[in-house]
C-alpha cells in the first residue's frame, strides 16, 4: 500500500474510529488497518492518540458489560506501541484555539491538537467532515480502502 510507505518514519495521530474498526474487526476496513497496525508493531510508524480515545472506545464495552473487550482496548492503548497522551493544559489550550478557528467539536479539537502538538504529520480517521487544518493531513479510511 503506497499510503503506508509515505508514513514510514512519521508520526500519525490516531482518531477513535479506526481503532474500533480494527479491534472489532470491521470487514470493510480490517485488511487496511491490519497492515497499518503491523507497521506500528514493527516500529515503522509512530502513533499517538489522546485519552479521549480511551474514553470513546470504552463506552460500548462498559455499556454492554463486555469486560474482555474493555480490557483489549485498555491493553492496546496503554501497553503497546501506541502512545496515549493525557490532555495537558498545552493541548487543551491548543484544542480551544482549533475549536475557535475551525468550529470543531471538543473531542475532535483535542484529538487533532494532541496529534499536532506531538509532531504528527497525519491523522488517521474516518471523519470526512473535519475541516482542513494546514498543519496536518487527514488519512480518511474510506478513501484509503477505495484506493486499495
Amino acid at each position: 500500500m503506497e499510503w503506508l510507505t509515505k508514513l514510514q518514519g512519521k508520526i500519525v495521530g490516531l482518531d477513535t474510529a479506526p481503532l474500533i474498526y480494527f479491534i472489532e474487526e470491521h470487514t470493510a476496513y480490517l485488511d487496511t488497518l491490519k497492515e497499518f497496525f503491523e507497521s506500528v508493531d514493527k516500529d515503522k510508524v509512530s502513533v499517538v492518540t489522546s485519552t479521549i480515545t480511551l474514553t470513546e472506545v470504552l463506552v460500548h464495552p462498559l455499556r454492554s458489560q463486555n469486560v474482555d473487550l474493555a480490557a483489549e482496548y485498555r491493553d492496546i492503548l496503554l501497553n503497546s506501541n501506541i502512545t496515549t497522551l493525557d490532555i495537558s493544559s498545552e493541548i487543551a489550550e491548543y484544542g480551544a484555539l482549533l475549536r475557535s478557528q475551525y468550529n470543531l467539536r471538543t473531542p475532535d479539537a483535542l484529538q487533532i491538537a494532541t496529534a499536532i502538538k506531538s509532531g504528527a504529520d497525519f491523522l488517521l480517521t474516518n471523519d470526512t467532515k473535519l475541516p482542513k487544518i494546514p498543519s496536518i493531513d487527514y488519512l480518511v479510511l474510506d478513501t484509503l480502502v477505495n484506493k486499495s
